[in-house]
C-alpha cells in the first residue's frame, strides 16, 4: 500500500512539473514579442473561419513560429471561438496574446478618407470611388434619394459633407461615409450659426452654407477669408451684383475648359453673380469650417472690391472704390503680362 502511495505521488508531481513546465511555454509564447515589420503587416480573417485555419495563416505568413501553443492558448482561454471576421493591421511590439485579444474585440484596420475643401459633389463622389477600402454602392442619380435618407430638406448635395478625414474599417460604403460627412456638418454648422455676428448676411443656415462655399472657393488664405465675407456682405447690404468667378463657372458645369470668357460671364445661369442679385441657389462648393466661421462674422470695412494680386503667395488686393479696383486690375493683368518675359 505504501508502495502504491508512494508511486501515485511520483506520478501526480511529474504531472504536475510537467502541466508547470507546460503553462510556462504558454505564457512565454503569448507574451513574447512577435517579428512585424515597422510599418505593420496586414491579416484578414474571412467570415466564419475556424480558429486552426486562422492559426495556420500566421504560421504561413511568417507571424509567428508555431500555431502548437496558440491553439492550446487559445481553447484553454475561450478565444477559440470567440475571434471575429476582420480586415486587421497587426503593428510592431504585438504578442500573440495582444493578437487574440485585437480578434476577440474586432478591433480592425482603420483606412481615412479625406474630403478637400473647396470640392464639389462629383469630385467627392469620384475620390470615394477611388478608394479601394471604400464600397460604392451609389451613382450621381442617387443623391436625391441618399439626401432623403439623411432628413435633409434640400435635393442639391452641393456643399452638405464637411470637409475632414474620416476613419472606416474595409467595405465601409460611401453612403455610410457621406452620412457621417453630413452629420458633421450640420453640426459644425449650428455651432457655428449660434455664434455669427450680427453682421452676417446671411438669414438661414443654409445661406451661410452658400456664402461660404463662395468664400472657399476664392482665396485659400486664412487670413483673408473674413475679408473677402465682408466684402460680400456690404455687397449684398447695398443690393450689388456678388460678380464672382467661381459661381459663373460652377454654373457653367463640366463644359467649362479653364478659360473663363467675357461670354462665359454674360451667360445667365442660376449661378452667375455677373447676371443675377443675390446670392446663388445652393452652395458650390464643400466648404470647411473656416470658410463658415468668416461667413458668419465679416470683417468691418468699406472695402466692395477685391482681385488676385498674381502673387505666387494668393493673396488679393482690396478696394474701396471702382477706381481703386480699375487700377487693382490693371496692375494685375500688368503683371500676368510680365510673366512670360520672366520665365524666359
Amino acid at each position: 500500500m505504501k508502495r502504491i502511495v508512494i508511486s501515485l505521488s511520483i506520478i501526480l508531481a511529474v504531472a504536475l512539473a510537467s502541466f508547470g513546465i507546460g503553462a510556462l511555454q504558454v505564457h512565454r509564447f503569448m507574451v513574447t514579442e512577435l517579428s512585424v515589420p515597422a510599418n505593420g503587416v496586414g491579416f484578414e480573417i474571412p467570415s466564419g473561419s475556424s480558429f486552426s485555419a486562422v492559426a495556420r495563416q500566421l504560421v504561413d505568413k511568417d507571424i509567428i513560429d508555431s500555431d502548437r501553443l496558440l491553439r492550446l492558448y487559445a481553447r484553454w482561454s475561450g478565444a477559440a471561438s470567440a475571434i471575429q471576421a476582420g480586415d486587421y493591421l497587426i503593428e510592431p511590439g504585438a504578442t500573440p496574446k495582444s493578437l487574440l485579444q485585437q480578434f476577440m474585440s474586432g478591433a480592425v484596420r482603420l483606412y481615412s478618407f479625406t474630403i478637400i475643401e473647396g470640392w464639389n459633389n462629383r469630385d467627392l463622389l469620384a475620390a470615394l470611388h477611388a478608394n479601394d477600402a471604400v464600397s460604392a454602392s451609389m451613382t450621381d442619380e442617387d443623391w436625391p434619394g441618399l439626401l432623403s435618407e439623411l432628413g435633409a430638406d434640400v435635393a442639391h448635395p452641393e456643399g452638405l459633407f464637411l470637409p475632414e478625414t474620416y476613419r472606416f474599417p474595409r467595405d465601409t460604403t460611401d453612403r455610410k461615409l457621406l452620412a457621417q460627412a453630413y452629420a458633421l456638418m450640420q453640426a459644425v454648422l449650428a455651432d457655428e450659426w449660434a455664434a455669427r455676428d450680427d453682421s452676417a448676411p446671411a438669414k438661414t443656415p443654409y445661406e451661410a452654407l452658400i456664402l461660404a462655399s463662395i468664400v472657399e472657393k476664392e482665396t485659400a488664405r486664412a487670413d483673408e477669408r473674413q475679408r473677402i465675407a465682408g466684402v460680400f456682405a456690404r455687397r449684398l447690404e447695398k443690393r450689388m451684383r456678388l460678380q464672382t468667378d467661381p459661381t459663373v463657372i460652377y454654373g457653367l458645369g463640366p463644359q467649362f475648359n479653364g478659360n473663363l470668357t467675357r461670354r462665359d460671364l454674360r451667360t445667365d445661369t442660376p449661378y452667375n453673380t455677373y447676371t443675377r442679385r443675390g446670392l446663388p441657389p445652393t452652395p458650390i462648393a464643400m466648404p470647411g469650417r473656416a470658410a463658415i466661421h468668416a461667413a458668419l462674422n465679416p470683417a468691418p470695412g468699406k472695402e466692395l472690391y477685391f482681385v488676385a494680386t498674381g502673387l505666387a503667395d494668393g493673396s488679393h488686393s482690396f478696394s474701396e472704390t471702382k477706381a481703386e479696383h480699375d487700377a487693382a486690375v490693371a496692375a494685375y493683368l500688368r503683371r500676368l503680362r510680365q510673366r512670360p518675359k520672366q520665365g524666359g
